[in-house]
C-alpha cells in the first residue's frame, strides 16, 4: 500500500507539473502575440490644430487602434491647445503625448523643458517600428536626434521626438522673377542689386508675416556667417558671442534689409493680420519672404496674380563662391510629459508616427516626417522644396538650450521680437545687438 500511494503521488506530481510547464508556455505565447501586455489602455493624446487639419489625425489613432485593439486613443485637438490643457494639467490630469512644438507664445513646451517636466524618451529610439522590422533610428534622417531642439539639456538624451520637417528660405512668385528676367540672389550683395532694380518698379524687395519667422532666417544666416560650431556657441549663450564679427555682420544685414522692407510690413505683422504680409508675394508687392513650406496650404483659397508660381531659395551666402548657403529645418516636435499615466504606451504611439503607413496619412494632409526616402513620395512644389538640399544648400537646425527660468528675460523676445524695431527705425543694430548680449548673459549661469 505504501508503495502504491507512493508511485500515485509521484504520477500526479508528474501530471501536475506538466500541466502547469503547459500553462505556462501558451502564456509566454499570448504575450508575444499580443506584443506585451493585453490590458486595456485609453491614451490621452493632446495634438496642435494646425494647417495640416485635424482629419489625418483621425485617420492616425483609426489605424493605429485597428494594429492595438487594446489602446483607444483620446484626442484633444486644438487651434488654442495650450489654453485648453493648461488649466487640466494644474489640476492634475496630463495628456499622455503631446504634439506641441516649442517657439510658440504661450511657451507650454518650454515651460516643462525648464521645470525638468519632460520624460526622456531615449529609448524610443531602440524601439522597433510597429508593423515593420526596423527601429526608429534606423529610420530617421540623420541629425534629427542629435540637436537641442530635441535633447534641449545638451546631455545626448531625446526628451522631444522630431516631427513634420519642414525647410524654410525665402518664399517669392517664380513667375514674376521669370517675367522680369531677374535672377534668384545667391548672395547678400546680388540681394542688394536685385532691390535696388526692383526699387524701379516700385516693388519692395521683402516682407515678412511676423517678427518671429526670423528664428529661421537668422538661424541660417548664423549657420551661413560662422558655421555649425559657432551657431552652437550662441545656442549655449557663450561669453560675449554676439560681440563677434560673425554675429555682429547677421545683425547688420537685417538692418540694411529693412530698408528695403515694405512699408506695412510692421503694422501687420501680427497673429490677426500676418497673411496679408504673405498676400504682398501673391499680388506682387513684394519679393520675397521668410517662410516655411506650410505657406502653401495656407495661403491655397488666396486670391494671386496671373503669373504667380511658388518658389523657394535658401538665405543668401556672406560671400561668393566660397560662403555656404543654408535652409533652415523647422520641425514639430512630440514629447511626453514627466506626469504622464499612461508613458510605456505613449513611447509605443510615438514610435508608430514613423511607421510607413502613418507616415503615408501624414504626407496626404501636407505633412512630411523625418524618414529615410521620404522625398520618393513626393511630387510638384513639394519635391521641389524638400529637394533644396540636393542643390549644394545645407540643412541647420537647433534651438537655443534650455534654462531655469530667469524673470524679465526671454532671448527669442530680444532676438526675434525687436527685428520689429529695427524695421521700424526705432532701435539700431548695436542696439540690438546690446539687447540680445544682455539676455544671453543673464541666460548663460541658468542653463540645465
Amino acid at each position: 500500500m505504501k508503495l502504491k500511494s507512493l508511485l500515485f503521488i509521484g504520477f500526479m506530481m508528474i501530471v501536475i507539473f506538466t500541466l502547469v510547464a503547459c500553462s505556462g508556455e501558451s502564456d509566454d505565447e499570448g504575450e508575444e502575440n499580443t506584443g506585451g501586455s493585453d490590458e486595456d489602455v485609453t491614451l490621452h493624446l493632446a495634438a496642435l490644430e494646425s494647417a495640416y487639419g485635424a482629419e489625418m489625425w483621425d485617420n492616425i489613432i483609426e489605424d493605429y487602434e485597428a494594429m492595438n485593439e487594446n489602446v483607444t486613443v483620446e484626442l484633444t485637438i486644438e487651434q488654442n491647445l495650450e489654453e485648453v490643457v493648461r488649466p487640466q494639467m494644474q489640476a492634475g490630469n496630463y495628456p499622455d503625448v503631446f504634439l506641441l512644438a516649442t517657439d510658440r507664445e504661450e511657451a507650454l513646451t518650454e515651460t516643462l523643458i525648464k521645470d525638468n517636466g519632460l520624460e526622456n524618451i531615449t529609448d524610443v529610439l531602440d524601439k522597433t517600428v510597429p508593423g515593420e522590422e526596423v527601429t526608429v533610428a534606423d529610420k530617421l534622417l540623420d541629425g534629427f536626434a542629435d540637436t537641442l531642439a530635441t535633447n534641449p539639456y545638451g546631455d545626448g538624451e531625446m526628451y522631444l521626438a522630431p516631427m513634420f520637417y519642414s525647410p524654410s528660405g525665402m518664399f517669392y512668385n517664380a513667375g514674376l522673377l521669370e517675367e522680369q528676367g531677374w535672377e534668384v540672389p545667391e548672395t547678400w550683395d546680388d540681394m542688394w542689386a536685385l532691390g535696388d532694380e526692383a526699387a524701379n518698379e516700385d516693388l519692395p524687395l521683402f516682407t515678412y508675416p511676423v517678427a518671429g519667422y526670423f528664428d529661421t532666417f537668422i538661424g541660417s544666416m548664423l549657420y551661413a556667417s560662422g558655421g555649425p560650431e559657432f551657431f552652437h556657441s550662441v545656442m549655449t549663450y557663450e561669453e560675449g558671442i554676439w560681440e563677434t564679427e560673425e554675429a555682429e555682420r547677421v545683425l547688420q544685414t537685417i538692418e540694411q534689409l529693412a530698408e528695403y522692407t515694405h512699408p506695412n510690413t510692421v503694422a501687420n505683422a501680427n497673429p490677426n493680420d500676418f497673411t496679408r504680409n504673405q498676400q504682398l508675394i501673391l499680388d506682387n508687392e513684394a519679393l520675397f519672404m521668410p517662410n516655411g513650406t506650410w505657406v502653401v496650404g495656407e495661403m491655397e483659397e488666396a486670391p494671386r496674380a496671373d503669373n504667380f508660381e511658388w518658389g523657394m531659395t535658401s538665405v543668401p551666402a556672406f560671400e561668393s563662391g566660397e560662403g555656404d548657403r543654408y535652409a533652415f529645418t523647422f520641425f514639430e516636435q512630440m514629447w511626453i510629459p514627466a506626469e504622464a499615466e499612461n508613458k510605456e504606451a505613449a513611447k509605443d504611439f510615438i514610435a508608430y508616427m514613423y511607421s510607413d503607413e502613418a507616415a503615408d496619412t501624414f504626407l496626404e494632409a501636407g505633412a512630411v516626417q523625418p524618414i529615410e526616402d521620404i522625398t520618393d513620395k513626393l511630387e510638384g512644389n513639394m519635391l521641389e522644396y524638400y529637394s533644396v538640399y540636393d542643390e549644394g544648400v545645407l540643412p541647420a537646425m537647433g534651438t537655443f538650450a534650455s534654462t531655469n527660468p530667469v524673470p524679465g528675460v526671454s532671448i527669442s523676445e530680444a532676438l526675434y521680437e525687436n527685428v520689429d524695431n529695427v524695421v521700424n527705425g526705432q532701435m539700431t543694430y548695436q542696439e540690438w545687438q546690446a539687447a540680445i548680449q544682455e539676455a544671453s548673459d543673464q541666460l548663460r549661469p541658468e542653463m540645465n
